[in-house]
């Protein structure tokens, strides 16, 4: 009986947990990957650049209108750089790139509060190589949602 009973509570103890990631919007992961891909997760930048492109810009506004209807998420902005230039150079670079990321969302009504930054430098390359096509996919944004 006590075997029955245990078994019975770790059933509810797990099927709780599966239900963990669904939040005021239903499934978030369903909103997550929505945000990735229909909107955009992330913008590029130019070599040794913060300035952002009227490509971003775009992506950027898409991102904010999005996020002014789903006022739950929370995200933070990572900055990335390519493979080039010293590991502080690129930190300190991420951080600009992050940065100018979140003060344009917050210039087009996201709250600051929400936002936070992180600079990756070219720890964290999404293409690996060394020639441009590679670098110019590392030179980027990318708003995370939590």
């Amino acid at each position: 009986m006590i075997k029955k009973i245990a078994v019975a509570f770790l059933a509810v103890v797990l099927l709780s947990g599966c239900s963990a990631s669904r939040g005021k919007y239903g499934d978030n992961n369903q909103h997550i990957a929505e945000f990735e891909k229909t909107i955009g997760d992330r913008v590029f930048f130019k070599l040794d650049s913060s300035d952002l492109t009227s490509d971003a810009q775009s992506t950027l506004t898409r991102q904010a209108e999005w996020l002014k209807d789903h006022k739950l998420f929370n995200m933070t902005v990572e900055g990335h750089c390519d493979e080039r230039g010293t590991r502080e150079y690129n930190i300190a670079l991420g951080e600009r790139r992050a940065n100018a990321v979140k003060d344009f969302l917050a210039g087009h009504g996201i709250s600051a509060e929400r936002i936070e930054t992180i600079s990756y430098g070219k720890e964290r390359p999404a293409v690996i190589g060394d020639n441009e096509e590679a670098w110019s996919q590392n030179r980027r944004g990318v708003t995370v949602l939590k």
